[in-house]
């Protein structure tokens, strides 16, 4: 019987700042590697990040690198960012919300068309499964969101 994947892992953080200055680091897609502690490079091909750009990215794990490519779907400036993952199907998310204290930061990663069977595969075979490799992804997306937290409070 196939693991089940759940179809929408999300983190959210209130950051005293405000939309502006969160977005002009979240939509600055080349300093992923930054904050997230997944993403070791990523390169942003054309000009400034907009409505399909592309970026091809670098990840690792411990000892495992990988690649992967992804287009942003949607860009929405000082509201959402998000992005789809070409090789796995999922799509991730900035969403900024304003608030009376500064600007909610919610990122997502969904997967509303499922994960490719390949990124199910070695999901299974190199990082122990979906409900692992989910909660390694949630510990990361905290990690992220402290981050840009950080930066945007000392902006």
């Amino acid at each position: 019987m196939p693991e089940e994947i759940d179809p929408l892992l999300e983190e959210t953080i209130e950051v005293a700042a405000s939309p502006a200055t969160v977005w002009s680091l979240v939509s600055d897609l080349g300093r992923m590697s930054a904050w997230s502690p997944q993403v070791v490079k990523t390169f942003v091909r054309g000009g400034p990040v907009q409505q399909g750009t592309r970026t091809f990215n670098i990840n690792r794990r411990g000892l495992l690198v990988w690649p992967t490519q992804a287009k942003v779907v949607r860009f929405e400036p000082e509201r959402e960012l998000a992005f789809r993952v070409k090789d796995n199907f999922t799509v991730w998310s900035f969403t900024l919300e304003p608030t009376d204290a500064g600007t909610r930061i919610i990122q997502r990663r969904e997967a509303p068309n499922g994960i490719s069977d390949i990124s199910i595969k070695l999901t299974a075979l190199v990082f122990g499964g979906q409900r692992g490799f989910g909660g390694e992804l949630r510990q990361g997306m905290r990690q992220t969101l402290s981050r840009i937290k950080a930066e945007a409070e000392a902006v």
